[in-house]
């Protein structure tokens, strides 16, 4: 057993993403259902989106963003005791998908646990992880979040098989350095903000699977009008806590459920300076996985600098939403 002191703070280390190599476009999908290319983009955004093939699970894509935060972190297995997998698709509920996945990079005896917040995942994920460090139950997590969402669309739906996709998404966490006696962060290592969460299980009929033997169901325009209206005082307030003011954001990386919504959203929040997210256009809505896969495209691309402020918020069905602020790496 691992006891460590708690930190003033917490603060993410490296990202790391993973995506399927099959790429499906529009018009892939226009010769299996009733749509063409301008109707998916105009409604959604999207382009393109990866699919996994049949033999790749959650776990391996895991396995493959975990690697890639962890190789960037400059730490070793040996330093993560906690791991955290955000998933709502996992191939079996038992065992838990953060066990497999700690085995295969070879991080021993870790606390591993699976976290279910739908699209809000990674956020949840990410708030529980900065949570452990800061009171003394974990000092270095890794936080990942998975999903292969294509084994539960019904592919003649062209309702849902035009949003999702699959992929994986990674962040390595660790303490944040006290700059004084007052034991508060270093404005320049104070990485994670405070997590604004919620719920709102009235509305848990709007996004579900009814059972094993069924696909995802999505009522779109009551999302859209929910995601639309109800979730920006919820980025304010993450922004609020952190001390940051929206124009100061460097980023604005929502989950990338629907081009429309992350544009009204950011027009909403006033985050003028900020470089939206708009990773769904090629990757498709990977709940959990597409905020963590968003940023550390963004950060490849050279879009992101160290020490540059991001707004995170994730939201999806339960329905479930989380924001943070954090600080790039």
């Amino acid at each position: 057993m691992r006891m460590h002191q708690g930190s003033a703070g917490a603060r993410v280390l490296a990202f790391g993403g993973y995506q399927p190599a099959k790429v499906v476009t529009n018009d892939d999908l226009a010769e299996m259902v009733d749509t063409n290319d301008e109707w998916i983009r105009s409604r959604v955004g999207i382009e393109s989106r990866r699919i996994a093939g049949p033999e790749e699970s959650v776990a391996d894509m895991a396995v493959a963003a975990g690697g890639k935060a962890l190789a960037a972190s400059g730490l070793t297995a040996a330093d993560i005791d906690l791991v955290i997998v955000a998933t709502c698709t996992p191939e079996v509920m038992i065992p838990n998908t953060a066990a497999v996945v700690a085995t295969r990079l070879g991080i021993t005896a870790p606390g591993a646990f699976d976290l279910n917040a739908a699209c809000a995942g990674f956020c949840y994920a990410l708030g529980a992880a900065s949570n452990a460090i800061m009171a003394g139950s974990a000092h270095h997590v890794l936080v990942i979040g998975a999903e292969k969402l294509s084994q539960w669309i019904d592919w003649t739906d062209r309702s849902t098989c035009i949003i999702f996709a699959d992929g994986a998404g990674a962040a390595v966490v660790g303490p944040a350095e006290a700059d004084d006696e007052s034991g508060a962060p270093a404005e320049a290592g104070n990485g994670i903000g405070p997590v604004v969460w919620g719920s709102d299980g009235g509305m848990a009929d709007k996004i579900y699977i009814k059972d094993r033997d069924s696909f995802i169901f999505q009522e779109g325009q009551a999302v859209f009008r929910w995601a639309t209206t109800a979730l920006h005082p919820v980025a304010l307030q993450a922004c609020s806590d952190a001390g940051v003011a929206p124009d100061e954001l460097a980023a604005f990386v929502p989950h990338q459920a629907n081009l429309r919504i992350i544009e009204a959203m950011a027009r909403k929040i006033g985050a003028k300076n900020a470089k939206v997210a708009t990773d769904i256009v090629h990757a498709g809505n990977t709940s959990s996985a597409s905020i963590p896969l968003a940023l550390s495209r963004m950060i490849e691309r050279g879009e992101l600098a160290s020490g540059d402020k991001a707004l995170l918020i994730g939201f999806g069905a339960g329905v479930c939403y989380a924001a943070q602020v954090i600080t790039i790496p």
